[in-house]
């Protein structure tokens, strides 16, 4: 019997390279779980790994060679929100379109199905918090330069404001540009007492070891949206000091959903794979995200299966409480405090 072939398209070079082998290995895991059942429509999967590289052109190139060399029934696409537009307008409708990672929002292509949360989702709840219960009135807005901050910021200002705090400056810098003077200076001159740094993959590795090497720790809370498992595991140990981090996954948030999930993840790699990560996982979800979309709608075809929306089941989750989520259901955001190496959850939304 021919297998179904699912593109994977993600970024394996640029900053966000960072989060490709964690990608990969969740990205198998769900395919091999998924076969061991009935496949997609009674057939196996056969999952194909793609670089999208780092720009919105080589991204579409990436979406076109999946389509016509691979031949791809359909794309799990795990990149950053630059190459989005690029890749939807390389497939217009012609194979469905799962994009999982955290975005800015205010997707509306009908072509698309998005699984990860939005910006309002994840920084709403964690800017309310940080007022509440830290006191924290002055916001500094820095980022790289592209869409997932910028849109960010231009919500995260009306956030801070509607908290009765305020936003003391904003900057963005190139990707794989590493030269934060600047942003430093302008932090501590408008005695900022909250960063929110959205930069991207390693570029967070290294802005956030700049940052404690230039001593502002202390004196600037940090609150990040992107910022997982892999990039604290890039840092040292005492560059952590008053970071706080939000996201729907952790891997150490204790729940039925991602116990059940970290078991099969170790099981299946050994005891040092690839670290769970909310950019990692959200391949696995993805994956599901797409097997419960065809189950629903009985066919690969693009408009069917995008009808299926908040129909459809999902049949593993490491996300949330439930244990068959509808496909596309939100689910609770977690905001935690980084200690070292490890997230310690201290609310949850």
């Amino acid at each position: 019997m021919n297998a179904i072939k699912i593109g994977l398209l993600i970024a394996e070079t640029g900053p966000a390279g960072l989060w490709a082998p964690s990608a990969r290995a969740c990205a198998n895991l769900a395919a091999q779980e998924i076969n061991a059942e009935a496949g997609l429509l009674g057939r196996p999967m056969e999952l194909v790994t793609i670089d999208v590289g780092c720009n919105g052109r080589t991204a579409a190139a990436a979406a076109r060679h999946a389509m016509d060399i691979e031949d791809v029934a359909a794309i799990i696409g795990m990149f950053p929100s630059y190459a989005r537009q690029p890749v939807l307008s390389a497939i217009g409708d012609a194979v469905p379109l799962i994009y999982t990672p955290q975005f800015e929002g205010f997707e509306c292509d009908p072509h698309i199905v998005t699984t990860g949360e939005t910006s309002a989702e994840l920084m709403g709840p964690a800017i309310d918090w940080l007022v509440r219960t830290r006191k924290a009135s002055r916001f500094f807005l820095c980022g790289s330069d592209y869409l997932w901050p910028r849109s960010s910021f231009a919500l995260a200002k009306r956030m801070i404001r509607d908290a009765g705090a305020i936003v003391t400056g904003e900057m963005y810098l190139p990707l794989d540009y590493h030269q934060y003077g600047p942003a430093f200076q302008a932090i501590r001159t408008t005695h900022s007492d909250v960063v929110l740094p959205h930069f991207l993959g390693l570029d967070a590795v290294r802005f956030n070891r700049a940052y404690a090497q230039e001593g502002l720790a202390a004196q600037a809370v940090r609150l990040a949206c992107a910022v997982d498992e892999t990039v604290i595991y890039g840092l040292d140990e005492d560059a952590t000091e008053n970071m706080f981090v939000a996201s729907a996954y952790f891997s150490s948030v204790r729940s039925r959903n991602n116990g059940a999930f970290l078991e099969r993840y170790h099981d299946a790699y050994g005891d040092s794979p690839p670290p769970a990560n909310a950019y990692g996982q959200s391949c696995y979800e993805g994956l599901y995200c797409l097997a419960g979309l065809v189950k629903a709608a009985g066919t690969l075809a693009t408009r069917p299966i995008r009808a299926a929306l908040g129909k459809a089941v999902q049949q593993k989750s490491a996300r949330g409480d439930e244990s068959a989520p509808l496909v596309g259901g939100r689910h609770p955001v977690h905001i935690g405090r980084v200690e070292g190496f490890d997230i310690r959850l201290v609310n949850r939304v």
